[in-house]
């Protein structure tokens, strides 16, 4: 029997302030999250390692009226099961290979959470080293779409945009390569930012991830809470290679902060020039309306990125990465590393890493760099980039495998459903996934907004704006 039937109507932030007015505990609170990933994560596979006896634990120990309780205090929070320690807890990177991953330390962003009061009751399903626009790894099972279970959660957050979609709890941390968290806040009508690169931190142990594309955020149901958790979180940490612009201010004030008359452009194509799905195109276009309702300036311009330079480089930049990380990780067995520790895919690309150079991964790094001054030049014009999150709707389950033995096919269904998505990883820029769309068989579909690097408090003033115009909270999946 639920202990407070009335959670799910509680973002982040309201949950937070209940505890302060001892309306309800800590331990109350951590109680109902329980229950409900209980009775609901069987369906859906969104939480792949729970943390209850030491979330129990926390929860006892806060004290909602300490100084030092954090903004946060109380609130049930998770984390991706990617590239982020929580000390004397396993992170397995979506992988067998990563099983008995036991960290001896916190990752800085983690000690940033806990700091701001949330308290950890587990880990979310990713795919395995977050390969994919799709969650379904072959250590775990695949994550389904509380929208429908037949459909991918998107990936490679997809447990944690299943998890907040399925009302299990208000928001989760997500990591970000090529779109690993806007797409699944796509798929399951949730709102994700990828903040600008090197606004959270990545350490201690690594300055950055992918040679920058990688960043570490969070997807939530309101637009505040994820400004909330950005205010918690970011600015730069000692031996950091380099940082974000900095912000003074408060991420969460501008929430509120009705944004200037913008120039804003649209794109219902890809970067190609390619077509994308009709329901697409038409959650693009009543979003071009609804800005140009609320007085900005709307019209159809793309930027001229040259799609294939893009995705070649990416390719590159991954693939090195992940023969790195293989490596790294044998070593830390005092073994090989072989085909059968890891997926399909992951041996693959790893493997094609070994007909890559140092020169090929130099220019790599050089093209996306190009890109982001193709970009720059771009928001020079325009003030913010309006396009589809994801170029289809939520796909059945398994179109893009990690399984697959085919690596060019692989990538190019990966590269063509993430066509709008990496590019921001590549530049570095903020951008977030909106759920203002859902299509005639009631699945959803995010638009993406993108800005100028650094100017982060701009995306959260027209999306906390967009949020006022076209609320989404009341739009829920029928899966309890």
């Amino acid at each position: 029997m639920s202990l407070f039937p009335e959670y799910e109507r509680y973002d982040a932030i309201g949950l937070a302030g209940l505890v302060r007015d001892r309306a309800i505990s800590p331990l109350e609170l951590i109680e109902e999250a329980i229950r409900r990933i209980e009775l609901i994560n069987p369906a859906i596979n969104a939480v792949v390692h729970t943390l209850y006896d030491e979330a129990r634990w926390v929860a006892a120990a806060t004290d909602p009226s300490d100084p030092l309780a954090g903004p946060l205090a109380g609130v049930p929070f998770l984390l991706k099961d990617l590239n982020i320690l929580y000390k004397g807890q396993r992170t397995s990177n979506g992988g067998r290979l990563w099983q008995d991953n036991v960290a001896d330390h916190d990752s800085t962003i983690t000690a940033r959470y806990r700091a701001a009061g949330l308290v950890v009751l587990g880990y979310t399903n990713t795919a395995e080293l977050g390969l994919a626009c799709e969650t379904a790894p072959s250590a775990f099972g695949p994550t389904r779409n509380p929208w429908d279970l037949s459909r991918s959660a998107g990936g490679s957050s997809g447990g944690a945009a299943a998890a907040v979609a399925a009302g299990l709890v208000p928001a989760v941390h997500g990591t970000d390569g090529g779109g690993s968290i806007r797409i699944p806040s796509s798929n399951c009508g949730v709102f994700g930012v990828k903040p600008t690169r090197a606004r959270n931190p990545f350490g201690p142990d690594n300055g950055e991830g992918w040679n920058g594309l990688s960043v570490h955020h969070a997807i939530t149901r309101s637009v505040r809470d994820n400004a909330a958790l950005l205010d918690a979180t970011h600015g730069p940490e000692p031996g950091d290679p380099y940082a974000a612009p900095a912000f003074a201010g408060r991420f969460l004030d501008a929430v509120t902060q009705e944004p200037p008359r913008l120039r804003i452009a649209f794109q219902t194509t890809d970067h190609g020039g390619g077509a994308i799905h009709p329901d697409c195109v038409e959650a693009v276009h009543a979003a071009a309306r609804l800005l140009a309702d609320l007085g900005h300036e709307v019209e159809e311009a793309r930027p001229a990125i040259d799609a294939e330079a893009m995705k070649r480089a990416t390719r590159i930049i991954v693939a090195s990465n992940i023969a790195n990380v293989l490596r790294l990780r044998g070593e830390a067995l005092g073994r090989r590393v072989i085909a059968e520790d890891v997926e399909p895919i992951t041996w693959l690309w790893a493997q094609e890493a070994q007909s890559y150079s140092g020169e090929d991964l130099a220019r790599s790094v050089w093209t996306i760099h190009r890109l982001a001054r193709v970009l720059g030049s771009f928001f020079q014009r325009y003030d913010v980039l309006l396009t589809s999150t994801f170029a289809a709707p939520p796909l059945p389950l398994y179109t893009v495998d990690t399984s697959s033995t085919d690596l060019d096919a692989y990538y190019e269904g990966l590269r063509r459903y993430s066509a709008f998505t990496s590019l921001y990883n590549c530049t570095g820029v903020p951008a977030a996934s909106v759920p203002l769309h859902w299509n005639a068989e009631n699945l959803p579909i995010g638009v993406q907004i993108a800005t100028r690097l650094g100017e982060d408090a701009l995306l959260f003033s027209l999306a906390g704006q967009l949020e006022r115009a076209r609320p989404w909270h009341d739009r829920r999946p029928d899966i309890r």
